[in-house]
């Protein structure tokens, strides 16, 4: 069975992703900068709200993924915070000015998550070499990578998934995100070979999952 994930920016859209059969939640807020750490009692919230996997994002603020020594801490502070509310798995991933993977950061904040598995999430396709950096981001303990493959979409880099997915095999997880729809999942799932694939759901410019689209995305990645 092909996992599916939603992206939820609002306790409704996570309680709709879960009672339409999402396997997991990517629980977000900013949804205007394409997510960032939600606040603590939201969380709570959902995690008491929905009976599946969550996992919480932790981006200080939208835009790129450089940050300064005052939102690293706050990266830190989150986390630790968010094992406190015990959440199934983190979200993250830091670079350096030149779009490089900041490893040291981000081994560090792996190890603070212990043992709660972590993805390394989009700013995966800011990286030129997305070879080397796959072997970093192994090699610093993530579980997944949410991608598009390094295109502006998932079916603009549906060969670079396949080639990630091949390269990959069973070390890591490559999970497709970033203009997955039901439209396109089947087509992503067969050429890829990805087992676990990413989608908001939301298919009228609002905040909140269309239960329908959850619906299809699952029937159309596993038909």
């Amino acid at each position: 069975m092909i996992q599916l994930e939603i992206a939820c920016f609002n306790p409704e859209s996570a309680i709709i992703a879960a009672q339409a059969g999402a396997d997991r939640i990517e629980l977000c807020d900013g949804i205007e900068v394409g997510g960032t750490t939600p606040d603590l009692e939201t969380t709570q919230k959902v995690l008491t709200q929905v009976p599946i996997t969550v996992y919480v994002m932790v981006r200080p603020r939208g835009g790129d993924f450089v940050y300064t020594d005052a939102e690293f801490q706050a990266m830190k502070d989150s986390i630790a915070d968010f094992k406190k509310l015990q959440v199934h798995g983190l979200v993250f991933g830091i670079l350096k000015e030149d779009d490089t993977l900041d490893e040291e950061r981000n081994r560090l904040l792996v190890a603070l998550a212990h043992p709660i598995p972590c993805t390394f999430h989009r700013a995966f396709d800011r990286m030129s070499n997305w070879e080397t950096a796959l072997e970093q981001i192994i090699d610093c303990g993530f579980t997944t990578i949410l991608t598009s493959g390094t295109k502006a979409n998932v079916v603009d880099g549906i060969h670079e998934l396949q080639a990630m997915q091949q390269k990959a095999a069973d070390r890591i997880t490559i999970m497709p995100g970033g203009g997955l729809r039901s439209s396109n999942v089947r087509q992503i799932v067969n050429t890829t070979g990805v087992h676990f694939v990413h989608s908001s759901a939301i298919t009228d410019g609002g905040t909140v999952a269309n239960p329908e689209e959850v619906i299809a995305l699952k029937k159309e990645s596993n038909a």
